[in-house]
């Protein structure tokens, strides 16, 4: 027996047709409002996917969704707040249609994320604070939890 794929296997092919920030928002509340005392940030990231069919020829839409708020651990005063959705426009071909929804929420956002980091380094350091640089997100681990998360909803709130 041989482990190369059989005609009847489809090759995965996933080509990155472009990439670019969709929405941003970053408000410099430390700028603004001013923080007395020593500053000690405390980083809070939340993190949303969204992925979608995009015209024809096998395109989707995938867009990874961050919220960050900076605080003061001391005070608990707002430094910085930054939104932003990033996009990537991929063409998928041979991922089987009953795991194309994993195979967009997973592997679509490790590949942009690299630049989705550098966007958000390059933004809080232009926006006057240290550059932060985003630990890798676990893609699998969170769209596993986002499954359970749904499954636990319908069963609390059957239909």
């Amino acid at each position: 027996m041989s482990d190369t794929p059989t005609q009847d296997q489809p090759q995965i092919q996933n080509r990155v047709i472009t990439q670019y920030i969709r929405d941003m928002s970053f408000e410099n509340i430390l700028a603004q409002k001013g923080v007395t005392g020593e500053v000690q940030p405390e980083i809070q990231v939340q993190v949303n996917l969204d992925a979608r069919k995009r015209g024809g020829d096998n395109q989707y839409e995938v867009i990874t969704k961050l919220n960050i708020t900076s605080k003061s651990k001391g005070t608990g005063d707002p430094l910085f707040v930054l939104e932003v959705e990033y996009a990537g426009v991929f063409q998928v071909t041979g991922v089987p249609e009953e795991q194309m929804h994993p195979y967009l929420l997973i592997e679509c956002p490790r590949i942009t994320f690299p630049f989705l980091r550098r966007v958000v380094s390059d933004v809080t350091r232009d926006g006057g604070f240290p550059a932060l640089n985003l630990e890798t997100i676990d893609f699998l681990a969170l769209y596993r939890s986002e499954i359970a998360r749904r499954v636990e909803a319908q069963r609390v709130q059957p239909n």
